[in-house]
């Protein structure tokens, strides 16, 4: 099977399906908090989670929603001329306040011109019910995915990076979300300390049998302005090579639905800021890398895939 000139069913080939022409991300700061920072569950965040809580590539907090999305369009303008939009809340927890205030942030960017959906950054144990309510009211209105930080099945991992909440409350999650038709996407970490392949290979054959709309792939990213760059310093482990990280990524590939969108295969830090893996810096390299090695094996995403 092939998604255009993909092995694996990207964002991109879903969207230009959807809309028929490029839909492209505009990552906002919706100026939430997170129950893992200000006292809730935690006060320090995810122990890989920066001062911009994972939103190191968003808005200024400062600028308002409609600022906000005037300057990315306008910074990703030359590249993407004539795009819509989807307007993502990706700093901290976006669906962690008030009612009111939510449904302030979500309109004020869908009234903005060309934005054609919203994607919500969250976590599992921040969806009540008035706030579900919400986004499958908007999902009936307008394009509209929710994104969860799993990271990690194994208990073990989950404490070592604080996530604050443990596996049946993400899957009482996606369960209220799938029960209202709301498109949801994991995030998922390959790299963890003391997870080896297998592990990582245990956490996606996990997900792929919830009925997830789509996943994201994060390698680990040790990263100055944070909690994990302290405790690297400290405590060095291993993290993959670039070639170890792309075998796991198409081995999950293999093993994911075929029907699963790919939200992300990998990512980069703020370059300034990232000590680990330098190599994640050439996003490029690593992407082509996994068409390779998918080319190599004669491999697409779900050739191993078995429905239960």
């Amino acid at each position: 099977m092939k998604w255009y000139d993909k092995r694996y069913h990207t964002l991109d080939y879903e969207l230009k399906q959807t809309f028929g022409q490029k839909v492209i991300k505009l990552s906002l700061d919706g100026g939430f908090t997170c129950p893992n920072r200000d006292g809730t569950i935690g006060s320090r965040g995810c122990i890989f989670c920066s001062e911009k809580g994972s939103g190191d590539f968003a808005g200024k907090r400062e600028a308002g929603i409609p600022e906000q999305i005037e300057e990315q369009k306008r910074l990703l303008y030359s590249k993407w001329p004539n795009s819509k939009y989807i307007a993502y809340f990706q700093s901290y927890t976006n669906t962690y306040a008030p009612l009111d205030y939510l449904k302030k942030q979500y309109e004020t960017a869908l009234s903005a011109k060309d934005v054609v959906g919203l994607a919500v950054a969250t976590r599992p144990d921040c969806l009540p019910d008035d706030v579900v309510e919400l986004l499958e009211d908007l999902s009936k209105r307008t394009y509209l995915w929710v994104e969860l930080g799993l990271q990690t099945i194994h208990p073990k991992s989950a404490a070592f990076i604080r996530r604050g909440y443990d596996l049946s409350c993400f899957i009482k999650g996606v369960e209220k979300l799938k029960s209202r038709n709301i498109k949801t996407v994991v995030h998922l970490i390959i790299g963890l300390p003391g997870e080896n392949a297998e592990d990582v290979q245990e956490t996606v054959r996990f997900i792929a049998g919830l009925g997830l709309w789509g996943v994201k792939f994060h390698m680990l990213y040790i990263q100055k302005d944070t909690d994990l760059y302290e405790y690297y310093t400290r405590h060095p482990f291993p993290l993959p090579t670039r070639e170890e990280y792309i075998k796991m990524i198409v081995d999950a590939l293999e093993i994911l639905p075929p029907g699963m969108v790919i939200h992300r295969a990998t990512g980069d830090g703020v370059k300034e800021l990232l000590v680990e893996p330098r190599w994640s810096l050439d996003k490029l390299r690593v992407l082509s890398g996994i068409d390779r090695e998918l080319k190599e094996r004669d491999s697409w995403q779900g050739c191993k895939w078995k429905e239960r």
